[in-house]
């Protein structure tokens, strides 16, 4: 029973199970955004005219993004269900499950027929496929971070690290995502896009295997010994957290709105509006991808050595900048001034997403703290990240400018401000203790 959760990983064991750990973590939500990146791309170009051809070029493109948006009306419920089984069975146990939901959802989007061929039961199907993916990623995430986070030290020496390499596997899926549909979608008008969905299924293959050589967390472990699992995690982190979980979720609006206009609405506005060949843009965003590979653990890093709030707030405060600089090097429609926009805007949306997951994670308690963290980062899929493309794509159309879209992002950056000022910087506070115990209050 030791072994099965980690109390008996010490000195070199504990320092292999951290590798694995992070490894797992990096790998699995790689896998996981892999797939929900590659049904952002494919709404965003080419399920519009595959699955509601009758609208015209913008109601489909709405449509087609209001599937989109169901996977993220979805992770929260994902959090809340996968939340209070992390709480109580563990954190590796749950993390295969997810693992194995979206590698199945996934698999089966690429097998959806299209409206030539069933009408619009196929939208439907996508739509039940989205959400079966928003479960999934609701459920990932709080996991990663802290099957990554709880085998590190627990005084905090290097969590801002440890806690970025999930959201490392961010760029991963989403350079494997764009990848992907570049190779694939040319090859054949009918299947060409339906291989990369269908490939997820020998990712997540790869990715459980990983996940079984893992013990469980050292700070879970403590939590069972002592019989201080929650019999309704999510219960209790509601009614003793509502406040950190409302600053997590507004503590993310800053980045993950712009995030997902960076990523998913570029394709629409590029292309649509300035003119540009897709595959130039998916090229942009690759590049893009790649730099975050080195800027969100850098800034993890970073958050380690100097002041994880400080280091967020200087990073919301340099978006609501970046907002108003972003779209006229964008407008221009020079090559070189359209890449540079799209590229720099990685460095500096990592700035937020680089110490993040950590940031999150260290507001809750260890009995608490997959509900509370997956709850509070998931929460802001509704009010931010979802509604983005769809926020964006009105504007323009209202407004006719691109203005009025770097506004709503410097809105949404100084939301972020406000809410990292707010929540408690718990950075040099022992992670395996119970926060609110005497001896972790000082009462």
């Amino acid at each position: 029973m030791a072994e099965q959760h980690g109390l008996d990983a010490t000195g070199n064991d504990k320092k292999r199970q951290l590798v694995r750990a992070v490894v797992a973590s990096a790998v699995g939500t790689s896998i996981e955004w892999y797939d929900f990146f590659l049904y952002g791309f494919a709404a965003s170009t080419i399920f519009a005219e595959l699955f509601f051809p009758n609208s015209d070029a913008t109601t489909g493109l709405l449509l087609a993004l209001g599937t989109y948006f169901g996977g993220f009306a979805a992770r929260p419920i994902g959090a809340a269900i996968f939340g209070h089984y992390g709480d109580r069975i563990g954190r590796k146990a749950t993390l295969i499950i997810t693992l194995m939901t979206m590698g199945v959802a996934t698999a089966l989007v690429g097998l959806v027929p299209t409206y030539e061929q069933i009408g619009i039961w196929g939208g439907i199907l996508l739509t039940l496929l989205r959400l079966l993916q928003g479960i999934s990623v609701g459920g990932e995430w709080g996991g990663s971070v802290l099957l990554a986070t709880e085998w590190g030290d627990t005084k905090g020496a290097r969590r801002g690290f440890l806690g970025s390499w999930p959201q490392f596997g961010v760029p991963v899926g989403l350079v494997l995502g764009y990848g992907a549909l570049q190779v694939f979608q040319p090859l054949d008008p009918y299947w060409g896009w339906r291989i990369p969905f269908l490939l997820s299924i020998v990712m997540a293959g790869v990715g459980l295997y990983i996940r079984l050589g893992i013990l469980e967390t050292p700070v879970f472990a403590k939590v069972l010994a002592e019989k201080k699992v929650e019999r309704v995690p999510v219960r209790e982190v509601v009614k003793r957290n509502w406040r950190e979980i409302v600053l997590s979720a507004l503590l993310r609006t800053g980045q993950q709105a712009p995030f997902y206009i960076f990523t998913v609405f570029i394709l629409t506005y590029a292309t649509r509006t300035l003119g540009f060949e897709a595959s130039d843009v998916y090229l942009y965003v690759m590049v893009a991808g790649l730099v975050s590979l080195v800027t969100v653990p850098f800034w993890g890093y970073i958050s380690d050595i100097t002041n994880r709030r400080k280091l967020y707030i200087i990073g919301s405060v340099l978006m609501v900048v970046w907002s108003f600089v972003y779209w006229p090097l964008l407008d221009t429609q020079v090559p070189a001034l359209v890449f540079l926009a799209i590229v720099l805007a990685a460095p500096i949306h990592d700035i937020q997403y680089g110490p993040q997951a950590t940031f999150i994670a260290e507001s809750f308690t260890g009995r608490l703290r997959y509900s509370g963290s997956s709850l509070g980062y998931q929460l802001a899929s509704i009010t931010a990240g979802g509604p983005a493309p769809l926020i964006a794509v009105w504007l323009y159309e209202t407004y006719q400018s691109s203005f009025a879209i770097a506004v709503y992002m410097a809105v949404c950056a100084l939301i972020s401000v406000v809410a990292a000022y707010a929540l408690k910087d718990r950075s040099r506070q022992d992670y395996a203790i119970e926060y609110d115990e005497p001896q972790a209050t000082g009462r």
